[in-house]
């Protein structure tokens, strides 16, 4: 199948490990010009994008977007333009776990005021404003794709997820809507991925202490892996997908 990515410049944020890097992959390999963004792994990314340039004879950059900063959202949509002239699709998957992190430990009660505050109000925020900062340029030129990488925390909830949870619960709502208003000017698709605990590079050690009947509650009976996770969110950035926006989409293998 054609995806109709060819010549497509893309944003992955959070593209040195884990999820975001099998996406990138994915995306290089339908022919776009890949865009990989991290926070402090710079030389992961910058190796990444390398391996992407070399494997698929595309263009792949890494540039640094900081969720919590005001102004790295304009930062990197200037360096994007200026590098590629245009911005189609935007995968939104960086995160910031912060102090409330989903293992952490205590009542949510008592995570101090500005540990919570930042967990909820970086998540959120930093993706919406990369989000506002790249739609001006879909609207112009009539065209383009925001995916958001959301968690199955925000509809399963867990101990420690509380204001991740909230976070991401926040951004499906800010989707849908979007999704209405992107609509009224081209061809523009706002969908949600939310993926269930998912086997990475960077997390075996946490799936693997996952007991067994965790994984058995699935209708497939195991986790999912990056790359499985990756494949559904490269299809809704892509040209293929001319019909699913405002949609939350599970992805945990059932």
């Amino acid at each position: 199948m054609d995806l109709g990515l060819e010549g497509r410049t893309v944003i992955v944020t959070g593209a040195s490990g884990g999820i975001g890097r099998h996406v990138a992959r994915r995306f290089a390999a339908e022919g776009a010009d890949v865009v990989l963004t991290y926070h402090a792994s710079g030389e992961a990314a910058r190796s990444a994008a390398d391996k992407l340039a070399a494997d698929f004879g595309n263009r792949a950059m890494a540039a640094r977007f900081d969720l919590a900063a005001a102004d790295s959202a304009s930062a990197l949509v200037e360096a994007v333009l200026a590098w590629s002239g245009r911005i189609d699709v935007l995968v939104n998957n960086a995160v910031h776990w912060g102090a409330t992190a989903p293992d952490s430990t205590g009542a949510f009660e008592d995570a101090p005021d500005e540990a919570w505050q930042r967990v909820l109000r970086t998540n959120l925020e930093g993706t919406l404003r990369l989000s506002r900062a790249v739609a001006p340029h879909m609207r112009g030129r009539g065209w383009g794709r925001l995916v958001h990488v959301s968690s199955s925390i925000a509809v399963d909830g867990m101990p420690g997820g509380e204001y991740y949870g909230a976070a991401k619960a926040a951004l499906h709502g800010f989707s849908r809507s979007a999704a209405f208003s992107l609509g009224r000017d081209g061809d523009i698709l706002s969908n949600v991925v939310m993926p269930g605990l998912t086997r990475t590079e960077t997390n075996a050690h946490i799936v693997d202490s996952v007991p067994p009947e965790f994984a058995e509650r699935y209708a497939l009976g195991r986790l999912l892996d990056a790359d499985e996770v990756a494949g559904p969110i490269v299809y809704l950035g892509s040209g293929a997908n001319t019909g699913i926006t405002g949609q939350t989409l599970l992805v945990n293998g059932g």
